[in-house]
């Protein structure tokens, strides 16, 4: 059937009961992303089963990691630059339609990863059967990226799974357990892994009948009428979590399908591949897919091999006992130090509350708590490959630490700081081993917030670093490695955002026009919340250290009265009710300082300039990773740096200027913005 075909990318194999297995097995890759090789020997495949007409087809992944874990993004970021986009959509899209229409059963078997174009391949497929492994995970996330499923996707998976389920995995890009994907008929059957190939293939044989209630819903809610209805209050839903002129493909997505519908299959293909491809060639998608591609990069910066096993955390706080729930999570042994048990009890109790709600599974969640162990005499130094001390901001109570650690630590173990604003160079004075001692710089919440720092000095081991990075990608974060000098890079760009936000309330200006207006410009929370938050008495201390390395004073007005820090309080520049701000309406007829915006973002932009100049990280790229994943700097701008060149260095520094002439030197540009 496929004699003079050659493949590299794919298996073929025919059957004696007329069943073809075609299995992907991406030669020069560890998974099987979709690049143009790949499709173009999917497309000899399928003219040939067009031509033989077998009883059915199955296509399943060679590969362990998965089926397919979408387009490779690398190869986009090439196609777009040749300005060939449409062409590639389209391409896509056509060959997949052809695999739908073939005149015979075709079955996905799906295990592990599936998606972006994996999933819009098992759409075109007739049936989808899944591995009921725990690393199954389907879904269709490029909106992330800036997009939406181009492949025929968004055409398929309303006429399949109705347009409320479909709308919602698209919009939102989240992954589906197998579970999950059979509840809302995206998969037909769920089997365990041994027998996925076996069943898809019985399925391709005997076919299936899907639910009636399935396919009644599917067809009411993509009827013209449902189409109106439904797309007003799914726009109005989105307009509540994105703006449409920083995040256009939900709208896109959500406008194409109230317009052209799923009825006419050639005509609704067509419109997606227009409103793609306009979509992947505007600034949102590229910088999406460049962030994307910088949050592969920082996952590769360690490899694999950490050497660690046992972690062992000093200061049970909030932070500490966090890292040390959330190490354990990620299936380290952990010993969690403090003073006194009952330092520790609140860290565990918070860890049990935290296990409860991810882990379903009682045998799991039981393990997982297992590897977290109290340890208030300490004797997990001694064990432990990695040491984390994360106590109060004080540099002789961590000094007076870490000559106690040493005491124990057993060779090759790293030692590691939390300090968030402390010099390294500080801290690494009086080490028996400078070389294996460094800052790893976690942010709070730890659970949530992808990013760590990787603190370093000039005594600090190229290796250390590496081990550190990969033990970041272990427990699933992202490591920048940045300079050991004061705040570091994430608190080192905040503070003066932050400072500003705090002087222009004093101002009078309201704290909801503030934080309105940062969120206008595509920050994720406003910088008065963020202040409260955070906590006025952290940010006067940032604050201070970050005037002294600039050798500047400090603004006047960022004073912290007692009991009155913030959240933690329940006062600070907000009043806080049941966690949340309450914020005082604005007075009617308010207008805001027309400077605002630049008041607040281009401190911001001045101190990333700075940074990158004085080295503070090693390029541009990680500069503007680490700010947006470590404060969700606007990801649809790119970055700081990209910021900065998208709007003008020459444009941006003037203002600067014209800034300190009316409210003074600290907006006074510094050095760097000519070498962008």
């Amino acid at each position: 059937m496929f004699e003079g075909l050659r493949l590299q990318h794919w298996r073929t194999e025919v059957r004696a009961d007329g069943i073809v297995v075609l299995t992907l097995d991406r030669a020069d890759q560890s998974v099987n992303a979709l690049s143009r090789g790949v499709l173009d020997e999917l497309g000899q495949l399928v003219e040939r089963l067009a031509i033989e007409k077998p009883k059915g087809a199955v296509f399943c992944s060679g590969k362990a990691a998965g089926f397919i874990p979408g387009a490779d993004i690398k190869g986009f970021e090439e196609i777009d630059a040749r300005g060939q986009i449409f062409d590639w959509i389209r391409s896509g899209q056509l060959l997949f339609d052809r695999i739908a229409r073939l005149p015979f059963p075709t079955v996905a078997a799906i295990h592990g990863h599936c998606m972006g174009g994996g999933t819009e391949l098992a759409l075109a497929c007739r049936y989808r059967v899944a591995s009921s492994a725990e690393n199954t995970r389907i879904g269709l996330p490029e909106v992330k990226l800036g997009i939406y499923p181009g492949w025929g996707g968004s055409v398929r998976a309303p006429r399949l799974l109705g347009a409320p389920a479909a709308m919602d995995l698209m919009l939102t890009g989240r992954a589906l357990r197998a579970s999950q994907a059979r509840a809302i008929g995206l998969i037909d059957r769920v089997v365990e892994g041994p027998v996925l190939l076996d069943a898809a293939i019985e399925l391709a044989k005997k076919g299936m009948q899907r639910p009636l209630k399935q396919r009644l819903t599917a067809w009411a809610s993509n009827t013209w009428p449902a189409r109106q209805v439904l797309a007003n209050m799914m726009v109005k839903q989105v307009a509540r979590k994105a703006r449409k002129e920083h995040y256009p493909a939900p709208y896109a997505l959500i406008e194409t399908w109230r317009r052209t519908g799923v009825g006419n299959v050639s005509r609704a293909l067509l419109a997606e591949a227009k409103a793609v491809s306009k979509l992947a060639s505007g600034p949102t998608a590229r910088n999406l897919v460049r962030v994307f591609l910088l949050m592969e990069r920082l996952k590769g910066l360690g490899g694999k091999d950490h050497g660690i096993q046992h972690v062992h955390v000093i200061g049970a706080g909030v932070m500490g006992g966090d890292i040390a729930a959330w190490a354990a999570f990620r299936g380290f042994t952990v010993t969690l130090q403090d003073r006194e048990m009952r330092f520790i009890e609140p860290a565990l109790k918070r860890a049990d509350e935290f296990y409860a709600k991810k882990i379903k599974d009682e045998a799991k969640r039981a393990e997982t708590r297992a590897r977290l162990q109290a340890d208030v005499e300490g004797a997990g130094v001694a064990k432990a490959d990695l040491v984390i001390e994360a106590i109060f901001e004080d540099a002789e109570a961590k000094q007076a630490l870490f000559r106690k650690a040493e005491e124990s630590l057993k060779p090759g173990a790293i030692l590691a700081t939390n300090t968030s604003s402390i010099a390294l160079e500080v801290l690494r004075e009086g080490r028996t081993d400078a070389s294996r001692f460094a800052g790893l710089h976690f942010f709070n919440p730890v659970a949530l917030m992808p990013l760590v720092e990787i603190v370093q000095h000039d005594r600090l081991d190229a290796e250390t670093t590496r081990r550190l990075a990969a033990f970041c990608k272990a427990i699933d974060k992202l490591p920048v490695p940045v300079a050991g000098t004061p705040g570091f890079l994430v608190n080192r760009i905040l503070a003066p955002y932050m400072q500003e936000a705090i002087l222009l309330f004093k101002e009078g200006v309201p704290g909801a026009v503030i934080d309105k207006a940062a969120l206008k410009f595509g920050m994720p929370m406003g910088p008065i919340e963020l202040v409260d938050t955070v906590g006025l008495d952290v940010a006067a201390s940032v604050g201070k250290i970050m005037a002294a390395f600039h050798g500047q004073p400090l603004p006047e007005g960022l004073t912290v009265e007692e009991g009155k820090r913030g959240k933690k309080d329940g006062q600070g520049l907000y009043k806080w009710e049941n966690g949340k701000p309450v914020k005082p309406e604005v007075p009617a007829g308010y207008t805001p300082p027309e400077d605002l915006e630049d008041r607040l973002i281009l401190p911001l932009v001045n101190e990333a300039v700075s940074c990158l100049a004085d080295g503070t990280v090693a390029d541009a790229d990680l500069l503007d990773a680490g700010v947006i994943f470590g404060t969700g700097f606007a990801p649809f701008r790119g970055g700081p740096i990209a910021h900065a060149r998208a709007e003008g260095p020459a444009r941006l520094k003037a203002r600067l200027e014209q800034l300190a002439a009316v409210h003074g030197p600290r907006f006074t540009p510094r050095p760097g913005w000519e070498t962008l």
